[in-house]
């Protein structure tokens, strides 16, 4: 037998009548991801996902990798299964754990008996193989409460298993089970981080970033896209599109008041990536935006805003601070690309003083100076879309 995957079930197990539905997309989704790594036999049993390869020539480190990064996982284990036999149990305990045994000062054994057929009950396996790997490694001490090393032994229907401990996995929902949103994708530190949370939700994610010739460069947008391919191994394959939003701001300049000038911009964005929503049949809008992080970012302020979308915004970090934020950026990889010094649309003709409580009757009011219709779809008829993959 060849060493194995086993990738433990989240909040999937929690799920009622549609479990099975739940189930099935996520090996879907296992599927697809270690596709890339070689050709293995992904299927479910107890509440456990087996990601089995079916020849030598897979990449079982990558694979690994890859299902650590698959929502709906809460641990990810590399193991070998062996007989369901005592003795051979302990025989690959020895050969397969031994590095980690060697460098460990102590150890306890856990067993899980999911086969009842098994004649030894939990507790009597862990002592047995507990006992005999002791008298193979004498120097390292039996520590049941705070052992440096755990070994476990899953006893399953088909064979059993041995491994140590887990690696975390990425939690959440299988994607593609919350539906369809778009979000809004800027080259900051809050977007990414905010694209992560609701894929981590379900959500699959079409991304509309603004982009602001000449005031933006090049070099800003090939940021923008690297944010995306990074964010790609957990939210999976997605869309880029890249609108232009040059004309937008400078008619704002030209014929509205400074002060309101963030306002109307996002409300702009909020129009753009709801027509992208309809026609990809999104359900939702996501933004990175946090309750008082900036100016736009009032309660007052959110409200004007939201008045311009047809459909729910969500924000999932509206409560965090910026280091609970920079620290889900490091963690997922967005971080380091994040605050590379390139332009962003957001900041060009930035307002001096903007209005932090704006009425909305007013800002209507000043937005109603502009041909709105026709900017937002000059705006989306030159839009470009780039295919990010994983």
């Amino acid at each position: 037998m060849q060493e194995m995957i086993l990738c433990k079930l989240g909040e999937v197990v929690l799920k009622g009548l549609n479990r099975r539905s739940f189930e099935d997309k996520l090996i879907a989704n296992l599927r697809r991801r270690t596709a890339k790594c070689g050709s293995f036999r992904v299927y479910s049993k107890q509440s456990t996902i087996y990601v089995e390869p079916v020849n030598g020539d897979c990449d079982l480190d990558r694979a690994f990798d890859a299902c650590r990064k698959v929502f709906g996982i809460i641990a990810v284990s590399r193991a070998l299964p062996c007989e369901k036999d005592v003795q051979a149990i302990i025989a690959t305990a020895k050969t397969y754990l031994h590095e980690q045994m060697s460098r460990a000062r102590s150890f306890k054994v856990e067993s899980k008996r999911a086969d009842k057929n098994f004649p030894l009950t939990s507790i009597q396996l862990s002592q047995q193989v507990g006992g005999a790997l002791h008298q193979a490694y004498p120097n390292m001490a039996v520590d049941v409460h705070h052992p440096e090393l755990t070994v476990f032994i899953e006893i399953r229907d088909t064979a059993a298993y041995v491994h140590g401990p887990a690696v975390e996995g990425a939690g959440g929902l299988p994607l593609g089970m919350g539906g369809t949103a778009v979000s809004l994708l800027s080259g900051g530190i809050d977007s990414p981080v905010s694209s992560y949370m609701m894929a981590r939700r379900g959500v699959a994610l079409e991304m509309v970033h603004f982009f602001s010739p000449p005031y933006t460069s090049d070099a800003a947008k090939e940021k923008v896209l690297e944010l995306a391919q990074k964010l790609a191994p957990w939210c999976g394959r997605m869309t880029v599109q890249i609108v232009p939003f040059t004309e937008i701001q400078e008619e704002i300049r030209r014929k509205c008041p400074e002060d309101f000038f963030t306002l109307i911009m996002r409300r702009f964005m909020m129009r753009i990536a709801g027509c992208v929503a309809q026609e990809v049949g999104a359900k939702a809008l996501v933004t990175g935006e946090c309750l008082g992080q900036v100016a736009s970012q009032t309660m007052e302020a959110l409200r004007v805003t939201e008045d311009a979308a047809e459909l729910p915004v969500l924000r999932p970090l509206i409560g965090m601070d910026k280091e609970q934020i920079v620290r889900v950026a490091r963690r997922i990889g967005t971080f380091d690309t994040s605050i590379l010094p390139y332009e962003d649309c957001c900041t060009v003709f930035t307002p001096r003083h903007p209005k932090t409580k704006p009425h909305l009757d007013e800002v209507r009011k000043v937005e109603s100076a502009l041909d709105v219709d026709a900017l937002v779809e000059r705006a989306l008829s030159q839009r470009e879309r780039v295919r990010i993959k994983l």
